[in-house]
């Protein structure tokens, strides 16, 4: 039976932790409530409880082309390096944890190396690649260089690690070959790894500015967020378009984190518990 003391801690956590919610949820909401105002009225705080509510702001930007386009090309190069991430951050990071011999252990130091370095760096040389390749302004240039980074493979090689050998010696005994071991048995086992490895990369790429920004020139490649940068004006700043765009960009994110939280949670917490 708790005491009064404990019902005063839980109180007081419960308090804090509230106002924590409310200092996180109100930047959003304020986006939302002026992304629904009329173009050219105030955006103080006073206005968020009134003024008229208009979806013709959203109704201008899917209209306009260049936004309904520019999501398009999110979600397609999105998923597109997503799904890479996950295949080859796998089967790489199952390699590293299964072969132990020397070129695996040298390839796994050069995985640490590569963590260390700041990605940043490595875009003049990306953008130099893509021209020598003729893949500049593609959308080969948004998705080759990203199909696969060091983070996921740690990720999975640490997780492989985890997971009982056993499993898959008695698949082999079954006469299972090692491309259906590898599918079959243990990659269903690190669902809750590649479901962390997916989000993280995703909302990585659908939030990336600054490679797309040089990578591409051409209206028809811009991803999202590079096409609200151009949302804006010079002298002005429409924010109540500027808002609907950022509330198109935030709420695929938001519906596939709460789709996909179970999973988060359980791959975080993977290895906090001994077996």
């Amino acid at each position: 039976m708790v005491g009064p003391e404990g019902k005063v801690r839980s109180g007081v956590r419960y308090l804090g932790l509230t106002l924590i919610l409310l200092v996180m949820v109100f930047p959003l909401l304020w986006m939302f409530r002026v992304s629904l105002m009329d173009v050219g009225s105030s955006i103080g705080m006073g206005r968020l409880l009134s003024g008229s509510v208009t979806f013709g702001n959203y109704v201008d930007l899917l209209g306009a082309g260049n936004l309904g386009r520019a999501l398009l090309n999110s979600v397609l190069v999105g998923a597109s390096v997503t799904l890479g991430n996950i295949l080859f951050c796998f089967m790489t990071g199952y390699t590293l944890a299964r072969f132990r011999h020397i070129a695996n252990r040298l390839l796994f130091v050069s995985v640490i190396v590569v963590l260390m370095i700041p990605a940043h760096i490595v875009i003049i040389p990306f953008y130099v690649l893509m021209l020598k390749a003729g893949l500049y302004d593609t959308y080969w240039a948004l998705i080759l260089p990203f199909l696969v980074n060091p983070i996921g493979i740690f990720l999975v090689k640490q997780y492989v690690e985890s997971i009982p050998p056993a499993m898959e010696e008695a698949a082999r005994m079954d006469g299972a070959g090692e491309l259906r071991i590898l599918l079959a048995v243990v990659m269903p086992l690190c669902r809750p790894a590649l479901a962390v490895l997916a989000i993280q990369v995703f909302f990585t790429n659908w939030n990336s500015f600054l490679f797309p920004y040089i990578l591409t020139t051409s209206d028809e490649l811009r991803t999202l967020p590079v096409a609200l940068a151009l949302l804006q004006g010079h002298q002005a700043v429409d924010w109540q378009h500027l808002m609907a765009g950022s509330s198109i960009a935030v709420i695929p994110v938001l519906i596939l984190f709460i789709v996909m939280q179970r999973q988060i949670v359980s791959g975080v917490t993977a290895g906090a518990i001994k077996q």
